[in-house]
């Protein structure tokens, strides 16, 4: 049973902040008022005069309650919630991209800085010639095919998000043409990188 707080404000007793909240259940109120030890008209109304504490739930089931009922809420953003759609695929991938070319970086930099400080005098060359002659064929491909993908998309992508942010293309069909534009620039423009 649900009541409206306006009609019941009044005999509660309840401060004028109360009068925001649209709906407040029964037994929310009846045990607000017993834990504070009013018995006013409101519960004498509803419980014909007699309100025991041990009538409503205590804390602890209310808690035990709550804990179980948020087990079975989905995580949310969920996959399995939400429709699949080239707007949240290449948003995910968007940042997915600039977090690994971002390590890639890192990584690069990083071991440039270290030797130099160790005192191997590392240069870009030496990684050059390291990568060439160390590495298989196959992983060359990789490193190279994954890099240029990665940033051909992550470039064409932040292109797109520029774009947006001039306020064009916000509508559904602009969102997907564009999306279809980064992917097939994508397609162009890491295949360029991976063949040189």
């Amino acid at each position: 049973m649900k009541a409206t707080i306006h009609k019941i404000s009044p005999l509660v007793g309840l401060p004028r902040a109360y009068l925001f909240v649209p709906r407040i259940s029964i037994p929310f109120l009846l045990h607000n008022n017993v834990s504070n030890g009013k018995k006013g008209l409101l519960s004498k109304e509803f419980h014909a005069g007699r309100v025991f504490k041990s009538d409503l739930w205590s804390n602890k089931r209310e808690e035990e309650l709550l804990v179980s009922q948020r087990k079975q809420r989905p995580i949310s953003p969920h996959l399995t919630v939400y429709e699949p759609e080239m707007s949240w695929y290449l948003s995910s991938l968007h940042r997915i991209s600039g977090v690994l070319l971002a390590l890639g970086f890192y990584a690069f930099t990083i071991t440039l800085g270290v030797t130099t400080i160790m005192g191997m005098d590392t240069t870009f060359q030496d990684l050059n010639e390291w990568y060439h002659e160390k590495l298989p064929k196959w992983s060359q491909w990789l490193v190279k095919g994954s890099a240029g993908y990665l940033f051909a998309f992550h470039f064409g992508n932040g292109i797109r998000h520029l774009i947006w942010d001039m306020g064009y293309e916000l509508t559904n069909r602009g969102v997907i043409k564009t999306g279809s534009i980064v992917l097939a620039g994508t397609l162009v423009l890491g295949t360029y990188l991976l063949a040189q």
